[in-house]
């Protein structure tokens, strides 16, 4: 693959090393226990990957993803047929007045969905240029970050820039979610997973990097609007592992398929459901599994 042509430092924040108490004692159980960890000093984008930041990628390389490959028989042999197409995880809101019990109900696998048409049916528009790019897999972001020169940050990295300098705090700009009332983050506005008349900033979907509020690092959408893909393999911190509510996987998905730590929160994340929109949030998701709720950022470590 070619590199990138821009600068790698271009649209990056330089996070001086340190280190931070990692985790949550007050929230979900894969958060703990609370920790100290050291990070070095390290180069991180200021926001997620663009979908018009991989089209570049993607112009340059001729890269294919992941969902827009054909799943085979002998990869999956306990798939179902029908399953062995192309195609991604998509959310859909159920209908007002069902009674959803089940992420099933609101997550589902579609043919020809993928990063250029993340729903299946609409094709991406320039009104999306600065939106995250989704539909994309583990081993997808790994492919944009070696071209750009970069890679994914370990989880300590990317919540350590997410506290954004504020120790100990529950979400990345302070102790409240919504301080007199003022939204900073993409997340579900309402009773998820059913929504709402959209007011301006209830986007129920993916918004433009950058129309919420920056942390102290400076750094956009840390919390909300994606999950971010990690280096890190999910590894539980303490008695019981538990299925995130979050975690959307690919139904023909093989049981060996590695896991690795997401981090962020996304639109999806709802006090009444999924209260994952904090720096110290967590889960697991397969690496072949991409969805309409997860993109990435790059980092640089100095040599």
């Amino acid at each position: 693959m070619k590199k990138a042509v821009s600068h790698p430092y271009d649209n990056m924040c330089w996070i001086n090393p340190g280190e931070f108490h990692m985790g949550s004692s007050s929230h979900y159980p894969e958060e703990r226990p609370v920790r100290l960890e050291k990070v070095g000093g390290f180069w991180i984008d200021i926001a997620p990957v663009t979908n018009k930041q991989f089209a570049h990628f993607v112009a340059d390389t001729g890269y294919i993803t992941t969902a827009e490959k054909q799943p085979t028989a002998e990869e999956f042999p306990d798939a179902d047929p029908a399953l062995l197409v192309p195609g991604s995880l998509v959310f859909r809101s159920p209908e007002p007045g069902s009674s959803p019990r089940h992420f099933s109900d609101w997550w589902f696998y579609v043919p020809g969905a993928f990063w250029r048409r993340p729903d299946g049916e609409n094709v991406l528009t320039p009104a999306d240029d600065n939106k995250p790019v989704v539909q994309i897999c583990w081993d997808d972001a790994m492919a944009y970050a070696r071209w750009a020169g970069k890679t994914l940050p370990t989880e300590a990295e990317w919540e350590f820039a997410a506290r954004g300098g504020l120790e100990g705090l529950p979400f990345a700009w302070g102790d409240e979610f919504q301080p007199g009332g003022k939204i900073l983050a993409n997340t579900w506005q309402g009773n998820f997973p059913f929504k709402g008349a959209a007011g301006a900033n209830h986007h129920y979907g993916t918004s433009a990097v950058g129309s919420f509020p920056a942390n102290g690092y400076g750094l956009f959408d840390m919390i909300g609007n994606v999950w971010e893909w990690t280096c890190d393999e999910w590894q539980p911190d303490h008695s019981v592992q538990k299925r995130s509510c979050c975690m959307a996987k690919k139904p023909v998905s093989a049981g060996h398929i590695q896991q690795k730590v997401l981090k962020g929160g996304s639109h999806l994340c709802a006090p009444n459901y999924c209260q994952r929109y904090r720096p110290a949030a967590r889960h697991a998701q397969t690496t072949d599994s991409a969805t309409t709720h997860i993109g990435f950022r790059c980092i640089i470590r100095p040599e």
